[in-house]
């Protein structure tokens, strides 16, 4: 049974009546063809005119939908041959980052992601996606192999933040973002961004200040969860509607501003109703970003990614 979001329900109640008919039909040998028929183009008529004009909050729910496709899910569906690689080689392995070597479209690259996991088990494994320090240095560590080798990366962001934890706090968490955020800018190998649902702080730039950042269409990217900036400016947590309104966290602001580079338009009502459809259209506008990378060299490369980083929230030279 497909999970419906609270703004969803008008919807939900069209699609329970057309599955309903169509027990009955299959039941009774009764042709309800054109009343089904009537009913889906109502259906699909709500689905374009909800999705079309989302509230940012709508869009937090969205980006953080249970079945929305997750990073193990694009690398299943993008990338072959691929081998995991594990541990930062300091401390342990950080189960919320996913990392390794494979193929996307015959071209060897090195992939990371943040993973969410898909139910309660893969969460706690993977500690809903919340990376600890060992995650940033594993990540770090992919990074250095990356440039080692030649190889291009792609990175899937989907973090609500970095794990706030004491235990995170005590092995360093702001330095290892701080560091995996320098490697990135340092780097002389193509590097490829996508936002896929939550780019949640310094946890998503951590692994997205590349030479470019892709985001879909109902995905979020902000400074800070709608909910922790509501607790701070109004004391309540409460208030996140208004927080995610302030804060300019839809792909399309972010396009905007200048802070994205692209928005992938995902399939009528959301990633998680075609994941397929949404996880080859990512690999397609991910296949035109790399293209024009690749032709360039680790200088330029480099110059290019501090530039635009370096660029945002300057005002334009007057004319």
């Amino acid at each position: 049974m497909h999970h419906f979001l609270d703004f969803e329900r008008p919807i939900a109640e069209l699609e329970g009546k057309i599955e309903e008919l169509r027990h009955l039909s299959a039941d009774s040998g009764l042709n309800i063809a054109e009343e089904v028929g009537r009913l889906e183009l109502r259906a699909n008529a709500l689905l374009l005119r909800t999705y079309a004009r989302l509230t940012p909050w709508q869009k937090v729910m969205v980006a953080r939908h249970p079945e929305r496709p997750h990073c193990v899910d694009y690398i299943a569906g993008l990338i072959t041959d691929f081998v995991p690689l594990a541990g930062d080689r300091a401390f342990a392995e950080d189960a919320a980052i996913v990392g390794g070597i494979g193929r996307f479209r015959g071209r060897s690259v090195m992939v990371i992601g943040t993973e969410k996991g898909a139910d309660t088990e893969a969460r706690l494994k993977r500690n809903f996606g919340m990376a600890r320090p060992e995650g940033y240095r594993k990540a770090r560590r992919l990074m250095r192999l990356a440039e080692r080798f030649g190889l291009p990366l792609l990175t899937f962001v989907d973090t609500a933040g970095a794990y706030p934890g004491i235990d995170a706090e005590a092995r360093g968490q702001s330095e290892a973002i701080a560091r995996a955020i320098e490697t990135c800018l340092d780097l002389r190998v193509p590097l490829v961004a996508a936002i896929i649902g939550e780019g949640g702080s310094g946890g998503a730039i951590a692994l997205a200040a590349g030479n470019a950042v892709l985001m879909l269409e109902h995905a979020i990217y902000s400074v800070i969860s709608p909910e922790g900036c509501a607790s701070i400016l109004w004391r309540d947590g409460a208030h996140a509607q208004d927080a995610a309104e302030a804060l300019r966290l839809t792909a399309q602001e972010l396009l905007r501003l200048g802070v994205i580079d692209r928005v992938v338009s995902e399939p009528l009502g959301g990633a998680h109703r075609a994941p397929g459809e949404a996880i080859a259209r990512l690999g397609d506008a991910l296949d035109d970003a790399l293209r024009p990378l690749l032709a360039s060299d680790g200088d330029s490369l480099r110059r290019q990614r501090r530039d635009k980083f370096l660029a945002m929230g300057t005002p334009p030279p007057p004319q």
